[in-house]
């Protein structure tokens, strides 16, 4: 488990993403370990978004998650963006920050995508020393997430489980595992997500991400906005049976259900937690 991090309460149990929807009913209490939030929200000098986050911060332990970094861009590091994540990060104390092994953009235009890398030795030296200097920015560790991808590159020379086990033992950072990206590119690409989950190492996942897809019939597009679907859950209680008690959420970012739906869906990820070798069966 994650020590206590800045005085506050360490991150354990079961989460949700936190959305502007529901501050109100969060804010008059529910069932719910600890929230996630979406780093850019809050990256504010001020107005409602910071008032109902320090509200809420009060309330609830949180972590934070980012869709800006662009740690495997060829774009320098982004140093004013840095300083606001820091300092939303010291306000929130979270128990880790968070964002995605992916590019974003290039030459300063931000694609507003999640773009996959090439898995290869070069992308591991170009990521390592990046991963670093964000470390040293942030004085926490870096968590990673895997996105959900739709091509390949002809050059990648390893899958991307080697490619995320060897990037957490070069660079110490961490993985937040989307199991539902892991079911999404399975489909698209092809490969077995039951065997790719089998060559994570169980050490470096931090987090895990569930969510809802569309399914293209030929292909998955990771849409997050609906229900977490059959094949997700019972890839979940396989991961909960390798990497244990590792705090999980529900990301949910359109068509977003009253709170207590999706109170109701992380009731059935709590069950499969604690039945992990039955579920996934």
């Amino acid at each position: 488990m994650n020590p206590e991090i800045g005085g506050q309460p360490a991150i354990r149990g079961f989460g949700l993403g936190l959305r502007s929807d529901h501050y109100a009913d969060l804010d008059a209490g529910a069932p719910v370990d600890w929230l996630e939030i979406i780093s850019e929200n809050y990256m504010v000098d001020g107005g409602r978004p910071l008032d109902w986050l320090d509200r809420l911060r009060a309330r609830y332990p949180m972590v934070m998650h980012g869709v800006s970094l662009s740690i495997g861009g060829i774009d320098p590091l982004d140093t004013v963006y840095l300083d606001r994540l820091a300092d939303l990060a010291d306000r929130v104390e979270p128990g880790w920050v968070s964002d995605h092994l992916c590019w974003t953009g290039i030459d300063g235009l931000n694609l507003h995508d999640l773009m996959p890398l090439p898995y290869t030795d070069e992308a591991l030296a170009h990521l390592v020393p990046r991963i670093q200097r964000v470390q040293d920015r942030l004085r926490r560790p870096l968590v990673l997430e895997n996105v959900s991808s739709y091509v390949a590159y002809g050059a990648s020379h390893m899958d991307e489980a080697e490619f995320l086990a060897e990037l957490t033992l070069r660079s110490g950072c961490a993985l937040l595992l989307d199991v539902n990206n892991v079911y999404v590119s399975g489909f698209n690409h092809g490969f077995d997500p039951r065997r790719y989950l089998d060559r994570i190492p169980v050490a470096a996942v931090r987090q895990i991400h569930l969510a809802g897809h569309s399914h293209q019939g030929s292909h998955i597009i990771d849409t997050h906005d609906a229900p977490i679907a059959e094949p997700v859950f019972a890839l979940y209680g396989y991961a909960a049976r390798r990497f244990g008690a590792v705090p999980t959420m529900i990301e949910r970012d359109a068509n977003i259900p009253p709170l207590e739906t999706l109170l109701a869906e992380l009731g059935r990820v709590r069950q499969l937690a604690a039945a992990p070798a039955e579920a996934a069966q």
